[in-house]
């Protein structure tokens, strides 16, 4: 009668291999030796210094090529993506303002210097304008105290009812940017700031969270991570960069291609002087309801209040998710 047990194997187990070392190199290990063929180790070089022996992800030419633009778009998104979520980002309050406008001391610096030029006589025909815009800057530099403020008041109110996950962000620069991500750090709450390559040097302001500052290539990739998890937009006086992004989501709301969400804009005189809404209503070329798609508000207090009754009227009161 045979056994139907398999005879035993007593030889012993290997020890695992090394993950990485060899006793005994593979071939191509080392280069051809110059005995077998002299010109060998000049082709050899020649080869590696080549751009098509570049491992494809080293290779920041190749991914400067146009016919590469998608894999950078996917790029600049999905690494903020990645550490927004690692960071427990879960919902933001964004906001926007002129890089021009900074801290009252420095402002007031600014005037006196031009001043103390006015009073020295230089022969400087551009002084005149130049030193009234400066006061005209620093008449609106209380609104970095307030975004400031404000910045703390979100902040302090996350982190007491719900912890981290309600963030401000703002595009990482100076000015108001650098006034809202103050006033989180001031309280020890995280904050973003996403900031955009330019081709001339730039650098973020210094209180945004290392980690969550983001240097996109693409401002549509920005854009979009501006919007992916905002809960309110706070839009303080501003040039170009703040129009632009102020009227890129009244037009999403408005067309509802985004829910609605809080739109505040910081400064009434300022911004009815800047963009008259009510003759477009009356031009036609937006309706009456377009213009209830923000309000007004000029304190830290004010913004906050009335954001979070915005919530509390959409029934859906604003909350960790």
């Amino acid at each position: 009668m045979t056994s139907k047990n398999p005879p035993r194997d007593n030889s012993p187990t290997p020890a695992p291999a090394d993950p990485k070392r060899r006793h005994e190199s593979l071939p191509g290990a080392a280069p051809k030796p110059a005995q077998e063929d002299p010109g060998a180790t000049a082709r050899i070089q020649a080869i590696l210094a080549s751009a098509g022996y570049r491992r494809a992800d080293q290779d920041i030419d190749f991914l400067d090529r146009d016919s590469t633009r998608g894999v950078r778009l996917q790029m600049d998104y999905a690494k903020a993506e990645f550490l927004m979520q690692e960071h427990r980002v879960g919902q933001t309050i964004v906001v926007f303002g002129s890089a021009r406008i900074g801290e009252p001391a420095a402002a007031r610096q600014k005037v006196d210097a031009l001043k103390a030029l006015m009073a020295s006589g230089t022969n400087d025909p551009g002084l005149a304008r130049r030193l009234a815009v400066a006061e005209r800057v620093l008449a609106k530099s209380a609104y970095y105290d307030v975004a400031r403020d404000f910045a703390r008041l979100v902040s302090t109110w996350n982190r007491a009812a719900y912890g981290p996950d309600l963030v401000v962000v703002t595009g990482g620069g100076p000015g108001i940017m650098e006034a809202a991500n103050r006033g989180a750090f001031d309280v020890g709450a995280n904050t973003v700031g996403f900031n955009i390559d330019l081709p001339h040097e730039q650098y973020p302001n210094p209180y945004v969270t290392p980690d969550l500052c983001f240097q996109f290539r693409y401002f549509a990739m920005r854009k979009l991570h501006f919007l992916l998890r905002a809960k309110a937009l706070v839009a303080f006086p501003g040039g170009y960069g703040t129009f632009d992004e102020l009227f890129e989501i009244l037009t999403l709301v408005q067309t509802r291609k985004i829910r609605p969400i809080p739109v505040v804009l910081v400064g009434e005189k300022f911004w009815r002087r800047a963009v008259d809404f009510d003759f477009l209503v009356d031009e036609g070329v937006i309706d009456a309801e377009d213009r209830e798609l923000f309000w007004f508000a000029e304190t830290a207090a004010d913004i906050w209040n009335g954001i979070l009754k915005w919530y509390e009227a959409s029934g859906t009161p604003l909350k960790h998710v």
